[in-house]
């Protein structure tokens, strides 16, 4: 483990393997860098490239702020950049995705940018959040009520089946791992407001993207993902939108398929 210091005092800790152009791995929801996933994404990537895993502010070995703000979390995927050597590509998942999005419309430098599968929201053929979703998630934390926490982001942010987050409660391993990162999930949700809420994206939303952008969507995914990837796709400058099956990210991830498909997309 290593760790750089962001803007604000936090320090943020990643993990560094491989070796050639960096490529820094931006998590989602629930998600870390000790994520299964995750760590099998940044093992196969580090055949070609030098990889930068890190933990997002509040998560694993980082630090985090009395107060959450967006901008903080920018600053963050700022000082992995610079920490890289000024410039890398970027790879974001879901919420993790919006993240790196959001960077880049800040003037942060990519070399190039994929998205997999923002989870934006953008008619009423899927899954609609609920208006409230981002006060009561943050109440239920505020609250210390963080199995409650998890429950409702999973059914009324992501329309998860109530059974599904049982089940997942009778497996200690991975009951622990989601609790330990429920304090975090305001921030995904923070990431989310606006954007969510069964609305068409803002044509004008993210003109100032200019880095060449992949945004990936599989294609058994839910309506609302897809739909969500294609409007993303389509307002971007410089996107192109990749479907697959085996790209999905609500059940296990396909890194091999991932890792494919981004580097691919990072040698045109």
């Amino acid at each position: 483990m290593q760790t750089v210091i962001s803007k604000d005092g936090t320090k943020i800790a990643y993990d560094k393997t491989g070796q050639g152009p960096a490529l820094i791995l931006v998590a989602g929801a629930f998600s870390y860098r000790k994520f299964p996933g995750q760590v099998q994404l940044a093992k196969l990537l580090s055949t070609q490239y030098t990889v930068y895993n890190y933990d997002r502010r509040g998560r694993g070995d980082s630090g985090d702020a009395p107060a959450y703000e967006v901008e903080r979390e920018i600053e963050d995927l700022q000082a992995m950049i610079e920490e890289a050597g000024g410039t890398a590509y970027v790879y974001g998942l879901s919420s993790g995705a919006v993240l790196a999005l959001q960077a880049a419309a800040s003037g942060v430098a990519m070399k190039k940018l994929v998205l997999h599968e923002p989870p934006f929201v953008v008619d009423d053929a899927g899954y609609v959040p609920p208006g409230d979703f981002l006060r009561h998630v943050s109440g239920l934390v505020a609250a210390n009520r963080r199995a409650d926490a998890v429950k409702y982001f999973m059914t009324k942010g992501m329309g998860a089946p109530s059974f599904v987050v049982g089940i997942m409660r009778l497996m200690p391993g991975v009951w622990s791992n989601l609790m330990a990162v429920a304090h975090t999930l305001p921030y995904d949700a923070a990431l989310l407001h606006g954007y969510n809420a069964g609305k068409p994206l803002p044509a004008s939303a993210w003109n100032s993207v200019q880095t060449p952008t992949l945004v990936l969507e599989g294609a058994e995914s839910p309506v609302s993902l897809r739909h969500g990837a294609q409007a993303l796709a389509r307002v971007l400058p410089r996107a192109r939108l990749c479907s697959k099956k085996g790209l999905g990210h609500t059940k296990k991830l396909n890194a091999a398929l991932i890792a494919k498909e981004l580097a691919v997309f990072c040698t045109e």
